[in-house]
């Protein structure tokens, strides 16, 4: 009886770590991810684990995702911690508030070089979050909260 326990702890612990699958990308991977021509909104939230304000405003971000599942209404988290953090410190960031969306780690030193292509108003502080759709471009350059991102995005979805 303990060694069924034992595979399946094993099976369900080697689910929750695939489930936390995060691509690491350079910027020329990323950019088509800011480029999408559909129906749908786009919330791309630039972060890191050591930036308190994008720690701050992380639960209201994941609320106001998780109320916008079934709308046109998509959220891609971009993680600019070091690559050598995965494991240490984004992962556990991940798990730490349950995040189910998708998240990228953006690994790109030339920052100069693709912060300007992401907005031009951005001048590269985080949290930084570009919203989008095919008819609407806006960067919103600190921390965000609920009520503005209703009232950014709501009056956008279809």
């Amino acid at each position: 009886m303990m060694k069924i326990f034992a595979v399946i702890a094993g099976i369900i612990m080697a689910a929750a770590i695939q489930a936390q699958s995060v691509p690491v990308m350079n910027f020329n991977s990323f950019e088509p991810v800011l480029r999408q021509k559909n129906d749908t909104v786009y919330m791309i939230n630039f972060w890191a684990t050591w930036c308190v304000p994008c720690v701050e405003e992380m639960p209201d971000i994941l609320k106001f995702a998780s109320e916008m599942k079934t709308r046109k209404f998509k959220l891609v988290l971009v993680s600019l911690d070091n690559p050598d953090h995965m494991e240490s410190r984004v992962k556990p960031f991940i798990k730490r508030f349950d995040i189910t969306q998708k998240v990228i780690l953006l690994d790109d030193p030339d920052a100069n070089s693709w912060i300007e292509k992401v907005h031009p108003d951005w001048m590269g502080s985080i949290p930084g979050t570009l919203f989008y759709s095919a008819d609407f471009r806006q960067f919103h350059s600190s921390k965000i909260d609920y009520t503005t991102l209703r009232r950014i995005v709501e009056p956008r979805l279809k």
